[in-house]
């Protein structure tokens, strides 16, 4: 298995592995209770985690097959 696969696992454990520990209402973050700003944190990570494996994997390389 590739080390960039590794990376698929991150937001698996941000979400689900950290979320009994930031299970509060306050702070409030950006207005929002703390526990739906990391929700909508981890989505957008989620996205640009994925968007650095996409770049780094070496099957969506173009060459000169």
């Amino acid at each position: 298995m590739k080390i960039i696969y590794i990376l698929s696992i991150v937001p698996f454990i941000g979400i689900l592995g950290f979320l009994p520990l930031v299970n509060r209402v306050e702070p409030f973050v950006l207005g929002m209770p703390f526990n739906i700003f990391w929700m909508a944190m981890w989505t957008v990570l989620t996205s640009v985690i994925l968007g650095i494996m996409y770049k780094l994997d070496p099957r969506n390389q173009e060459g000169d097959e």
